[in-house]
């Protein structure tokens, strides 16, 4: 493997890393600075004002790198990730934590960057391979990153940041002196109509048959919020982890996540059809999320976290169903419109299921769970009711065509 993919997958495991690092000890770094009793609010604030930059300023850094160049964007991005951790180390305030916070999520807007520059630097036949790669890096960190931070957050809370911004300079140096530029900076001027971040939702209300799976996305990824906004939370609530335990099982629930989406959902597609497989994967985290709500010791959430990895089925059988509804000509527009709604729903889920959590903490913690729950009863009959006409329907004139519904 050559220098620059080194760096580039370094970068992405560090943004994973960076994103999980600080779940497990959040709650105590803020009862450390606010001496709050309740700091759910404030975890919730944090994570959505974290996906408020990052949604803002991935096409702002995208649009720069090509104009100014990849290299010089990267190389920002990664001494601004450097920076961040430094503030949140010694941060003695809430607003400091705050403004750190929001330099985390604006730094990890590069992955746009990193995959621009993977695009620059890699064949066309060996894309598919490279971006896989690309993915698994990703995977490792959120894997690493909530055990890290368990493990060196239980010696002392700041110490994980401390962790984070030798690691982020020492890709800084590295990038520094081995990253090549990919391309010739363009001499054109930033479309500034490009940079609204909004403008991919526009096409969702010109094409009726989009809303329903558009909506189904939001639903499923704003309820995937609720774990990295919750668990440590409930986990020293209800079972009085420490950091290692929580950090290690938010590691084994991405493991078997991870697992499940790179393994299952091809058979599950071609045993049970999307639909099927959609409506698996939803079942599957159903029965998981009861086990949680119920749990009343720590190994029982371990030993639901296999059937609850049915839960990673979910997800790419509905990002292969959603390609259904477009002609090919457009399916980049749709990928542009689904990256718009997660991100929407990676900033509104924390601040919802953060307040929930608030509500319920002091009554029954692991109801919480049952929330998240009935989003996936809520997602489950406009899954059913998905209606799209398939390719060989679509290549023929539409008086003749005969709409096909998934298994």
């Amino acid at each position: 493997m050559n220098k620059p993919l080194i760096v580039i997958f370094a970068a992405i495991g560090l943004d994973a890393v960076g994103i999980d690092l600080i779940f497990p000890i959040l709650p105590r770094l803020l009862e450390d600075v606010t001496h709050a009793g309740d700091v759910a609010p404030f975890i919730g604030g944090m994570t959505a004002l974290y996906a408020v930059m990052q949604f803002v300023f991935a096409p702002v850094l995208g649009a720069l790198s090509d104009r100014l160049g990849r290299r010089p964007v990267l190389l920002v991005s990664l001494a601004g990730a450097a920076i961040n951790y430094v503030v949140m180390a010694f941060a003695p305030q809430l607003w400091m934590l705050f403004v750190g916070r929001a330099i985390a999520g604006l730094t990890s807007a590069n992955m746009s960057v990193a995959t621009a520059y993977l695009t620059d630097i890699t064949p066309q036949d060996q894309r598919a391979r490279r971006f896989g790669l690309f993915n698994a890096m990703f995977g490792i960190g959120f894997i690493v990153g909530p055990v890290l931070g368990g493990v060196l957050g239980d010696h002392w809370v700041r110490l994980p940041f401390i962790a984070a911004a030798m690691l982020n300079a020492a890709n800084l140096l590295l990038a520094w002196f081995v990253l090549p530029e990919s391309r010739t900076p363009s001499p054109e001027k930033i479309d500034l109509a490009s940079l609204n971040p909004l403008r991919p939702l526009r096409w969702v209300f010109s094409m009726k048959a989009l809303v329903p799976i558009t909506i189904v996305f939001f639903i499923m990824s704003a309820s995937g919020e609720a774990y990295g906004t919750c668990w440590a939370l409930w986990g020293h609530d209800v079972f009085q982890w420490n950091g290692l335990w929580i950090g290690l099982s938010l590691g084994a629930f991405g493991v078997c996540q991870s697992l499940s989406q790179a393994f299952l959902p091809g058979p599950a597609v071609r045993l049970l059809g999307e639909r099927g497989a959609i409506l698996t994967g939803l079942a599957g985290a159903s029965i998981g999320l009861v086990v949680m709500t119920l749990a009343d010791q720590g190994w029982m959430v371990f030993a639901a976290m296999p059937v609850f990895a049915l839960a990673g089925i979910g997800v790419p059988a509905l990002q292969s169903l959603a390609t259904r509804l477009v002609d090919e000509s457009r399916q980049g527009q749709l990928q542009g419109v689904l990256a718009s709604v997660v991100s929407l729903a990676s900033i509104a889920g924390p601040l919802v299921f953060s307040s929930l959590y608030s509500a319920v903490r002091a009554q029954w913690p692991g109801l919480i769970w049952l929330s998240v729950m009935a989003c996936h009863v809520i997602a489950a009959p406009l899954v059913l009711g998905l209606r799209f006409r398939d390719r060989a329907s679509r290549r023929q004139s539409s008086s003749r065509s005969v709409p096909a519904a998934p298994r």
